[in-house]
């Protein structure tokens, strides 16, 4: 077992990577003149991400990325509960990272305006397509549950094993197909959390709901999936020899 020290700073680096890169290609990329990658190239950065950094940290902390992966895990008992504030805290400080430097390298473009966001999460007047609060609350633990099992299923032992980061990284990426428009998309509270600390005001106002949607949808996927995936348990032996009575 590695050190949890040294996988709370794999998962730091890991969280870094993804706000910069996911929220990196929506600032600075999504709309440059001519060439901007648009909705699909966000999405498929973010999915980007977690792919590469799946393979790069997986074998070090799992590669968790998000306060919310960690609890669904938990829920599941596929991962301690002691060691979880580790983790988020690391998770936290990734992100936040992640969005500094985006921040600085974004600043030092003639007319940016942190008032546009910085890929912040929001709701109502702040979604991207105008929704409420309650379809953006629906969308948010949804979306979550749906990764969590994803996850939860592509690292079952009865899975091929060495190919859990395709599916969880083309499964970020489709629910950000999705999601972009209704709140900018989140399913990570520590995503969430890296623009809000800059942008300030609503973002922080509004982040309340991108830590306990998220949250809320993987717990609920991490206590189904061994509910209704598991694989099923052999009879004792004294069962099947008072089964095999019954139907004699």
């Amino acid at each position: 077992m590695i050190d949890l020290s040294k996988r709370a700073l794999a998962e730091s680096i890991g969280t870094f990577w993804l706000v910069f890169g996911g929220c990196g290609s929506a600032v600075l990329a999504a709309a440059f003149p001519n060439v901007g990658i648009g909705l699909l190239g966000v999405s498929l950065a973010f999915g980007l991400t977690v792919l590469t950094m799946a393979f790069a940290i997986g074998h070090v902390s799992g590669c968790h990325l998000n306060p919310a992966v960690t609890a669904g895990l938990v829920a599941a008992k596929r991962f301690p509960i002691s060691e979880m504030p580790a983790y988020v805290i690391a998770q936290v400080i990734g992100g936040i990272a992640g969005a500094g430097l985006l921040y600085l390298i974004a600043s030092g473009k003639a007319g940016f305006d942190i008032a546009g966001g910085l890929a912040s999460n929001g709701y109502g007047a702040h979604s991207p397509g105008g929704y409420t609060l309650a379809s953006c609350a629906i969308a948010e633990i949804v979306f979550t549950f749906m990764f969590l099992m994803i996850i939860l299923g592509a690292t079952d032992r009865r899975a091929p094993q060495g190919f859990a980061p395709i599916p969880i990284g083309l499964g970020l990426t489709l629910i950000h197909l999705i999601g972009i428009p209704i709140t900018n998309l989140s399913v990570n509270p520590a995503r969430s959390t890296g623009p809000a600390v800059y942008v300030g005001g609503w973002a922080i106002e509004q982040l309340w709901l991108f830590w306990l949607a998220p949250i809320a949808g993987a717990v609920i996927a991490g206590f189904a999936y061994p509910m209704f995936m598991s694989e099923r348990q052999p009879e004792p032996e004294v069962g099947r020899a008072a089964a095999a009575q019954g139907r004699a």
